[in-house]
């Protein structure tokens, strides 16, 4: 059974840094995409795609939005994977999901998801 755990959100000020952690178990691909999707509140759009990487390639992507604040990185035993971000806008306040098994910024076509973790931003 494939398990994604998010932790990491918080409430900060602008301009400020939070690290997320998405912990993973239960996969068994060995090459597939996992991407950090958000969500502001309120907003019944797809969810948007921040950040993903290949995992077993080494690829990595970045929204617009986020590039050059938000970076990802993996433990050496590649069932972490962590979002650093920096310089934190209110505009970066949403949930914050993990997911694993799909298509770089697709949100529909991933088939996992954690259960989110929640990010807010105050100016």
């Amino acid at each position: 059974q494939v398990q994604l755990v998010e932790s990491g959100g918080g409430s900060v000020q602008a301009g400020g840094s939070l690290r997320l952690s998405c912990v993973a178990s239960g996969l068994t691909y060995t090459i597939y995409w996992m991407a950090w999707f958000r969500q502001a509140p309120g907003n019944g759009k797809e969810r948007e795609g921040v950040a993903a990487i290949a995992i077993g390639g080494g690829s990595t992507f970045y929204s617009d939005s986020v590039k050059g604040r938000f970076t990802l990185s993996q433990d050496n035993d590649e069932n972490t994977l962590h979002l650093q971000m920096n310089s934190l806008k209110p505009e970066d306040t949403g949930m914050y999901y993990c997911a694993a098994v799909g298509a770089v910024f697709v949100a529909r076509s991933y088939k996992y998801w954690g259960q989110g973790t929640q990010v807010t931003v105050s100016s």
